[in-house]
């Protein structure tokens, strides 16, 4: 525990006797000015001894819901698959877990050799040429494909896409292109949920065309048929996938893709209230010099003996700002790790089966649904793992508030991921994601929760998902 310990009354005035002062508030006199001072003591509780201070966390703690606590069907890009042991056991070993995310050119041959890893399985399972080795998440690395395309693609600046992509990463991309020369077109998908009408928005002023496949309503696009038409007007494609998916849908590079993205939290990473997650980004080699971030590849040293290298690193710090392809100054290797063990786990079968379980899953969950009298599906569509129900009594963040105090992670409210999302049609509508971890009895158990939820019951949660 010494390490944790507030320093001692002797170091304080050893550490003032160094610089020349007599006092802490001496040093704070000569920085912060009399009228920002606070002129009274911080209104904190008494210290307390570890073992009421350990009492109390745990007793806040059991205030929150987690998948550990509730059966979770909430999805919205972020789930609740299963996680084998052994990548707890790989990420937290030492050598791995201090590093987290290496900044500088000197890298371990250790981290450099997972990077290689987790590139080559990225370029696997996007069907891609060249990986980087990852970004910060699943919104930043769409954002970093536009970016990347627009400066591929000369004198053009509009990008086309679509309401049925991520809101939050439409956001994202809103912000980053502030400021730039660049057009954004948010097409409105169609009853269907689909993105085709983003095809008649496809011209010869278009750098580039962002779809998500499958898209946020869990839907399935006609992504190399968008691609095709794109590519005639000489625009670049970018495909956001769901990484558990391509265990049964084509891959990216196999519908015709130039830059597919992704959100890696679904690779062995847990859900942690929201991150840190893991971005995912491939292309392909022609358009490699342009991709954000780093990548490691691999080479023979002085004596014949393999080991990695840093490949490229096309950082800001080493060219002129207007000239650097992005901000990426680092990767999140540590999530890139867990991810690299997890798909190395599953395999090509083991990744096809939790896919079937996801879908076939899904689909039963639909059927009760279906069957429900106060709940309708908003699309009749194929779909992979998610899908959008209308609550018919239009209660939906009540609903899913009372099913979370019956221990049920219901779904994820449309107008909780962003307000107004798609023009407002869907802020009666939720998500539900089935994973391969549902079981039936937990799809009956969803079904007889919301089921019995009426509207005006007064329910207290106590902190929310």
């Amino acid at each position: 525990m010494k390490g944790y310990l507030f320093h001692t009354d002797d170091d304080r005035r050893e550490m003032l006797r160094s610089i020349g002062a007599e006092s802490i508030d001496e040093i704070i006199d000569g920085q912060v000015p009399q009228a920002l001072q606070m002129q009274r003591p911080l209104d904190l509780p008494p210290a307390a001894d570890e073992m009421s201070l350990e009492a109390e966390l745990r007793s806040l703690a059991a205030k929150n819901c987690s998948v550990a606590s509730h059966i979770c069907f909430m999805g919205a890009g972020a789930y609740d698959h299963f996680i084998p042991a052994v990548v707890d056991e790989m990420a937290s070993r030492g050598e791995y877990y201090t590093s987290y995310t290496p900044y500088q050119a000197e890298v371990s041959q250790g981290n450099l050799q997972v990077m290689f890893e987790y590139e080559t399985m990225v370029s696997q399972i996007s069907g891609l040429d060249v990986s980087n080795a990852s970004l910060y998440d699943g919104g930043s690395a769409a954002t970093e494909a536009v970016l990347m395309a627009l400066a591929s693609v000369k004198k053009r600046h509009k990008v086309v896409t679509s309401d049925a992509v991520h809101p939050q990463y439409l956001e994202i991309l809103r912000s980053y292109l502030v400021g730039i020369e660049a057009e954004l077109v948010v097409v409105e998908s169609d009853e269907s949920g689909c993105s085709d009408p983003l095809i008649d928005a496809i011209d010869d002023e278009t750098a580039c065309v962002l779809i998500q496949h499958p898209n946020f309503f869990g839907r399935l696009e006609q992504v190399q048929k968008i691609a095709d038409t794109a590519h005639e007007k000489g625009a670049l494609v970018i495909q956001s996938f769901d990484p558990i998916s391509v265990g049964l849908l084509k891959r990216p590079g196999d519908l015709g893709v130039d830059i597919a993205v992704a959100e890696g939290q679904s690779l062995g990473n847990p859900l942690a209230y929201g991150g840190p997650y893991l971005g995912i980004i491939a292309c392909r080699k022609e358009l490699m010099r342009r991709m954000p971030g780093r990548i490691a590849g691999q080479t023979i040293d002085r004596r014949g003996n393999r080991c990695w290298v840093l490949t490229l690193q096309t950082r800001e710090q080493h060219i002129r700002r207007e000239k650097a392809t992005s901000n990426i100054c680092s990767n999140q290797t540590l999530l890139a790790l867990r991810a690299t063990v997890y798909l190395s786990l599953l395999g090509p079968q083991g990744l096809k089966e939790t896919a079937e379980h996801c879908v076939v899953k899904a689909n039963l969950a639909r059927d009760r649904f279906a069957a429900s009298e106060r709940f309708e599906l908003v699309h009749s569509g194929p779909v992979f793992k998610e899908f959008l129900v209308r609550d018919r009594e239009a209660d939906v963040t009540g609903l899913m508030r009372r099913a979370a105090a019956e221990g049920v992670l219901a779904g994820v409210p449309v107008s909780d991921v962003a307000e107004g999302a798609c023009g407002g049609r869907y802020d009666d509508c939720f998500l539900v994601a089935v994973t391969e971890k549902r079981t039936e009895t937990e799809l009956d158990r969803l079904m007889a929760v919301l089921d019995a939820a009426q509207v005006g019951d007064s329910v207290h949660l106590a902190e929310t998902v």
